[in-house]
C-alpha cells in the first residue's frame, strides 16, 4: 500500500433535517473503511459542513429561520458533530468549510500536499452536492481520486446514481469501487473497480437509466462474487 494515500470523509455528520437513502448501511461501510484506514496508517481527514449560527457568511439563498439563521448545519448545535461511529481520533484533521465542496475556501489542498498526499480516497454525503463538488475540485488540483460508491448516499437513489454517471463519465483516471473491493485491496487482495478512460462512457437515455444502475452495479460487485 502505498503512502501517499488519504482518507477523505465528506460531511458524515449529526444533521437530521432531511432523510438520506440507505444512510445505515452507508455509516456501517464508512466505519468498516475508517477501521481499516486506522489498522493501515492512512492518514484521515474529516469535512463538516458548519453554517455560520447568526447566518453570517452563507451561500447565496441558504434557507434560514425567521430570524435569519441557518436552518441546518448551524454552528453550536449537536447537527454539525460527526457521528458517533466515525468520530475522529488524535492525530486526524477536520476541516470546515461553508461550501458544499471540501476544497472551496479551506487549506485541505495546501493540508494535503504538505503531507505528500497524492491519492484521496473519497466517501460522505451528499453524493449529488458536497461529495461530487469536492470530487471536481480535487480533480482540478490534480489529485488522483477513488470513490467508494457505497460509502456515499443522497436523498434519493435517483440523485445519488446520477451524481455517480457525472463524476465517472468526466473525471479522467477516477476509480469507482465498493467498500468490499477496497477493503479486498486494503488487504493486498485482487479487486476490479470501474475506471474511467474516455469521455461519457457510461452514456445512456432517460429510458435507460434502470438497465444503466444495474450494468454499474455489476461492475461494483467484488469478482469471486460477480454475478453472471
Amino acid at each position: 500500500m502505498t503512502q501517499d494515500t488519504a482518507l477523505l470523509v465528506i460531511d458524515l455528520q449529526k444533521e437530521d433535517g432531511f432523510t438520506l437513502e440507505r444512510f445505515d448501511q452507508v455509516i456501517k461501510n464508512a466505519t468498516a473503511l475508517v477501521d481499516c484506514a486506522r489498522k493501515n496508517n492512512i492518514p484521515l481527514f474529516y469535512t463538516r459542513h458548519v453554517n455560520d449560527a447568526q447566518g453570517f457568511g452563507l451561500a447565496l439563498g441558504e434557507p434560514v429561520d425567521a430570524e435569519g439563521k441557518p436552518t441546518s448545519y448551524r454552528a453550536g448545535t449537536s447537527a454539525i458533530e460527526i457521528i458517533d461511529a466515525l468520530a475522529p481520533q488524535a492525530g486526524d484533521i477536520v476541516i470546515d468549510k461553508q461550501r458544499y465542496s471540501a476544497f472551496h475556501g479551506t487549506r485541505l489542498t495546501p493540508m494535503l500536499k504538505e503531507r505528500g498526499i497524492k491519492h484521496l480516497v473519497v466517501m460522505g454525503v451528499l453524493t449529488d452536492v458536497c461529495v461530487m463538488s469536492s470530487l471536481f475540485d480535487a480533480y482540478q488540483n490534480d489529485f488522483h481520486l477513488s470513490l467508494v460508491a457505497d460509502a456515499c448516499t443522497a436523498t434519493t437513489s435517483a440523485a445519488h446514481y446520477s451524481a455517480l454517471f457525472i463524476v465517472s463519465n468526466w473525471l479522467y483516471g477516477l476509480d469507482m469501487l465498493s467498500t468490499e473491493q477496497l477493503l479486498r485491496r486494503w488487504r493486498g487482495e485482487p479487486a476490479p473497480s470501474l475506471r474511467t478512460m474516455e469521455p461519457d462512457h457510461l452514456a445512456f437515455q432517460p429510458e435507460e437509466f434502470m438497465q444503466a444502475i444495474a450494468r454499474l452495479e455489476n461492475c461494483l460487485v467484488a469478482k469471486t462474487e460477480r454475478r453472471a
